[in-house]
């Protein structure tokens, strides 16, 4: 293996192995900050340009895109509030208000060091799990499934701040708005209003896009001004209080990171999830719950960890089983099928110097990525001192035109534009938006694994206990929601 990396990292040292990968992390960062685009279109539109590449050289160039894309939408989530893939959506909640405080540098520093970092201890998981991958992999079905949902679903206990009423009614909006479309378990269509968009259920993407970007276009063009209030704040020294803050809160780096990394292996819930359950796991056991929301740094590190860490994960069940383990890398796959490799537990016996070529290429897209992000930084916060009569309408129409691309319809922004006016009410209405996003990626998902579970068991509820996995997950649910009680009780025992 030691031979094997030696001749990966002399192949990647050379002016085609450096072009390669600094071609793909480019075209990482681009398709990460425009909204709608990500990772799976980018290397969708690469396929053909690998076809006949040598295997490792395209491992470079599909490598950069896998490091770079994550850390490319955190760059308009924390700028514009506009998350370029919806991972990026929770580093919105508190990147978004440090850039409106003038700390879009300190933002960006934090993003960039925690992305970097968290895609390499990601990598680490990965070269670590892989020899008893089969076993984790085959110890997650429906049951499991379900139990991780609900975990996800009972983050909004936690995440609404001391909004708790507002959260769940927003939650409960969002599980409604999750069931729209075919029934997976009976096949029937419900609430789909006879439209034949519908059946297909709300598309997350074009959701996010109008619930965060839009609805803050509209939010700037009645307040008027800039995004920063204060432009003596936006320097280029802020940068790096945003690169030391990450190993200050290393705790949060490596919890995020095990998150990212535990939910990517498992096929089915990807980037969004483990972002999301990174940033709620942070404010569960914060003490300053209040802070969230309104600029913690906390909750800039936490989901850019897990987003970056997800690709070792995902690696994992793609590389071992020919299970992709999220939509990058069921487009990755057919990368390895058109180079004549199989997905699966033969892979990692014939084409060996492939994978290290991968994760060589992935560990230093991400550095690399990070470098680009902190290079340009100076001039990326500048955008937040932009008058809003020249920014919303570039904004606008980069959102329209990413939520069009995705599957080129006219109604992806309808409903784009449909979630902007619903998120301008709730930001105008003090409702947070955090529980609605968490509820509706993952009400359906919930739904369906929880029928499926019931189908093995015969109807049995007995089953999410008699499985150890489940079990496990269950008693990890309860002290998620145990866990900010107990510090409440303690500090004000302590303040006694």
């Amino acid at each position: 293996m030691l031979e094997l990396s030696l001749d990966a990292l002399a192949l990647l040292c050379t002016v085609k192995g450096l072009t390669f990968l600094t071609a793909g992390t480019l075209v990482g960062l681009l398709f990460g900050a425009i909204p709608g685009l990500g990772g799976a279109t980018a290397l969708a539109l690469l396929i053909p340009l690998t076809f006949g590449m040598e295997p490792r050289s395209a491992m470079f160039l599909i490598g950069g895109v896998l490091g770079s894309v994550a850390f490319g939408g955190s760059i308009t989530a924390i700028l514009l509030n506009t998350p370029g893939m919806a991972p990026n959506a929770a580093t919105v909640f508190d990147g978004y208000p440090m850039a409106q405080q003038g700390r879009a540098g300190a933002a960006i520093g934090a993003a960039a060091t925690a992305s970097s970092l968290g895609g390499l201890l990601g990598v680490v998981i990965l070269v670590a799990i892989m020899p008893v991958a089969e076993a984790i992999v085959l110890a997650f079905g429906p049951p499991e499934f379900f139990v991780l949902a609900l975990l996800g679903l009972c983050a909004i206990a936690v995440s609404t701040m001391g909004h708790t009423l507002r959260g769940l009614v927003v939650a409960g909006v969002g599980l409604l708005l999750s069931y729209v479309g075919v029934d997976a378990v009976s096949g029937l269509p419900r609430y789909t209003l006879d439209y034949e968009y519908l059946r297909d259920g709300i598309p997350v993407i074009p959701a996010l896009i109008g619930l965060f970007a839009i609805s803050e276009m509209i939010h700037l063009s009645v307040k008027g001004g800039t995004v920063a209030a204060d432009r003596e704040m936006v320097r280029i020294t802020r940068i790096r209080d945003g690169i030391f803050a990450v190993f200050k809160q290393y705790p949060t780096l490596l919890r995020g990171s095990a998150i990212g990394a535990f939910i990517g292996a498992v096929p089915g819930l990807g980037g969004t999830v483990a972002s999301f359950l990174a940033y709620s796991a942070t404010v569960s056991m914060s003490r300053d719950k209040q802070s969230f929301g309104k600029g913690n740094i906390q909750g800039v590190i936490a989901p850019e960890s897990a987003n970056n860490a997800k690709d070792g994960g995902a690696l994992i069940p793609t590389l071992a089983f020919g299970i992709p383990g999220s939509a990058e890398m069921g487009v990755f796959m057919g990368v390895l099928i058109m180079h004549g490799m199989d997905p699966g537990p033969m892979l990692l016996i014939d084409s060996k110097e492939v994978i290290v070529a991968l994760i060589l290429a992935l560990s230093v897209a991400c550095v690399l990525a990070s470098v680009i992000g902190l290079a340009c930084a100076r001039w990326l916060a500048l955008i937040t001192l932009v008058d809003v009569r020249i920014l919303v309408p570039i904004v606008v129409a980069t959102a329209m035109v990413g939520a069009y691309a995705l599957h080129s319809s006219v109604e992806d922004v309808v409903v784009a534009l449909i979630f902007g006016v619903l998120g301008y009410l709730m930001t105008r209405l003090e409702y947070p938006k955090l529980p609605m996003v968490i509820a509706l990626i993952l009400g359906e998902t919930a739904e369906r694994n929880l029928a499926q579970a019931l189908a093995i068991s015969d109807g049995r509820w007995s089953i999410f206990i008699e499985r150890p996995v489940s079990l496990t997950l269950i008693v990890l649910t309860l002290a998620f929601l145990a866990f900010p009680v107990v510090v409440s009780t303690l500090d004000r025992r302590r303040s006694r």
